[in-house]
């Protein structure tokens, strides 16, 4: 791995957009690796992003950091982190399903973005291939995801405007020749 240190702390990099990142401190050879990947794409492919790193015990406890973000100091796009390693229960499958289920009402209910990268692996030779690899690589994913989300959303919400602003006529509504 490399010198890559994370901060105890949220840090913020740039300036006009930003970018929310929660991560699971449990796992952390992975979720490190992970948030250093996501970092250096979003350094690399957008000069105008501001990060916020926070970390959190465990993948359970993403979803509440996320809901808390969306409420608290909306950003244009949150990325979850974490490992989950399966075991010889069913407990990772159950934190998985509901860390999905809530990241997700989070991001529809709020309209904000929020890429979901909290992975239910079998073993750490997965875990080390999707977190620290050179083809495969989640948290590089996660960067490049958000940044097309919020080009996506960006994009929407100046159509939407526009539609708002234009006659009707023009929205293609009303034409009867």
């Amino acid at each position: 791995m490399s010198d890559f240190q994370l901060p105890l702390k949220p840090r913020m990099i740039g300036k006009k957009r930003r970018v929310a990142i929660v991560a699971s401190r449990f796992n952390s050879a992975f979720t490190d690796a992970m948030v250093e990947n996501c970092c250096k794409v979003l350094i690399e492919e957008a000069e105008d992003i501001a990060m916020d790193l926070h970390q959190v015990p465990g993948a359970f406890e993403i979803p509440v950091a996320v809901e808390a973000i969306a409420v608290r100091q909306p950003p244009h796009a949150i990325i979850a982190l974490g490992v989950i390693i399966r075991g010889s229960t069913a407990h990772g499958d159950l934190v998985a399903e509901s860390v999905t289920y809530a990241l997700q009402s989070t991001a529809t209910k709020h309209l904000i973005p929020v890429i979901n990268e909290v992975l239910l692996l079998n073993n750490e030779e997965q875990a080390i291939e999707r977190t620290m690899g050179e083809q495969l690589n989640r948290g590089r994913e996660a960067g490049r995801a958000a940044l097309e989300i919020i080009q996506s959303m960006e994009k929407i919400r100046t159509t939407q405007s526009n539609a708002k602003s234009a006659p009707p006529q023009a929205q293609g509504v009303g034409t009867n020749g």
